[in-house]
């Protein structure tokens, strides 16, 4: 329980880190020109992940805010290349080194899963672009379920183990299962006993609750939001900070007696070898797009908190993460 618990607070304190310094970490652009050059064809934009779910969400939103702007003068076609917890689109956008044509959408999971010894690629392996925002974890049930309270789900999961299953849109040991074990732990539980169900993405979690097939769900608040209003899952807390919940009714956690947040933060990144002027025009498109009344409408609309980094600071955080997230899990047997 206090290793969970320490778990807890490094990611807590890492996945809220606003203050890397500009000009450090592995991206590869931060010198280039973003005047010199613009994206000549398509632009591949990539979520590991099946649809509905959180990397498919940022990677539609912000492409299809753009599309709109003037920002840039060719589409940016999504395409979902799911499994292994992202690994597989990860493979794919290995194999496409130099492309300049090529994006896709990451999160803590680009850390968490090679740690998890899951994926042959980790962050490293690609070029950070733009870190854009923060979202929160949310935990749901469907409408009809006898759990009305967060406590009431934790007091079940603990006495019913196996027989009650709670599924996330990650693989074990990463983001959704992290937060939830987190989560847990800070309720009194154990959280290791906490029976966690991984899907490829939240999407496919919150259908198999929706088909009754697992008791919860733990996922990005920011992809539950059109299932919460549709009331076709009944979300208990969101992992904000107390009073903070981005999606109004639900209560945080914390307001539920349980001293525990966990934020996602969400960003995009590229091929290795990408040219220094296309990782500096796409970081300069993402700042500016964060300017558009149009992307204010999307990301209020999805609970999201903008927290925006450039590539040079958003690969020092990716560096920091990985050294902060090695020795925690390291210290809980959980390295892969």
């Amino acid at each position: 329980m206090a290793a969970i618990a320490t778990l807890v607070l490094g990611l807590t304190a890492c996945a809220g880190n606003d203050t890397t310094p500009a000009g450090a970490g592995t991206a590869a652009g931060a010198e280039g020109d973003a005047d010199a050059w613009a994206p000549s064809q398509p632009v591949q934009y990539i979520a590991p992940a099946g649809s509905g779910g959180g990397w498919d969400t940022l990677a539609r939103t912000t492409g299809r805010v753009l599309e709109q702007s003037d920002l840039v003068d060719v589409p940016f076609p999504v395409q979902n290349v799911e499994g292994g917890g992202g690994a597989v689109g990860w493979a794919n956008v290995a194999g496409k080194a130099g492309d300049d044509h090529t994006l896709f959408v990451t999160s803590p999971p680009i850390i968490l899963v090679p740690l998890a010894g899951e994926s042959n690629h980790d962050h490293s392996d690609f070029t950070p672009i733009a870190r854009l925002i923060t979202d929160y974890s949310i935990l749901l049930v469907p409408a009809d379920s006898p759990i009305e309270t967060v406590t009431d789900l934790f007091d079940a999961a603990a006495a019913e183990g196996d027989s009650f299953a709670i599924a996330g849109g990650s693989a074990p040991g990463s983001m959704d299962h992290i937060a939830l074990a987190g989560a847990a732990a800070a309720a009194g539980h154990d959280a290791t006993a906490i029976n966690y169900v991984p899907f490829s993405g939240g999407g496919e979690a919150m259908t198999a609750a929706l088909g009754g097939h697992v008791d919860a769900v733990v996922t990005g608040a920011g992809e539950a939001l059109g299932q919460v209003e549709a009331g076709t899952l009944r979300a208990l807390a969101t992992s904000a900070p107390a009073g903070e919940s981005p999606i109004e009714g639900v209560p945080t956690l914390q307001d539920e007696g349980i001293d525990h947040t966990f934020d996602i933060w969400r960003g995009v990144m590229g091929p290795a070898d990408m040219s220094a002027d296309a990782v500096a025009f796409y970081a300069a498109m993402y700042a500016d797009m964060l300017d558009l009344d149009e992307w204010a409408e999307q990301r209020e609309s999805l609970g999201w908190v903008d927290a925006y980094q450039d590539s040079a600071e958003f690969g020092a955080f990716l560096d920091e993460q990985r050294d902060e997230f090695a020795t925690i899990l390291g210290d809980l047997g959980l390295l892969g």
